[in-house]
């Protein structure tokens, strides 16, 4: 299982948070998500361009750790 960390920029509300729980429970093979104004940890077997891709398609600026 793998596990990726991103930082964020311009995260700044509970509802980008939840937006960006949601969208990333959604993608195949992910198992958990914590997601907070800063940043998120991803575990389980998606690939890291998907999940950054899914990122990228909220507007959300990320940079892995």
């Amino acid at each position: 299982m793998a596990h990726y960390s991103f930082t964020f920029e311009n995260v700044d509300s509970a509802e980008e948070v939840n937006r960006i729980t949601t969208a990333l429970m959604m993608v195949d093979g992910v198992e958990s998500v914590e997601v907070g104004c800063y940043g998120a940890d991803v575990e389980g077997n998606a690939a890291y361009r998907t999940l950054l891709e899914v990122l990228e398609t909220l507007g959300i600026r990320v940079s892995q750790r």
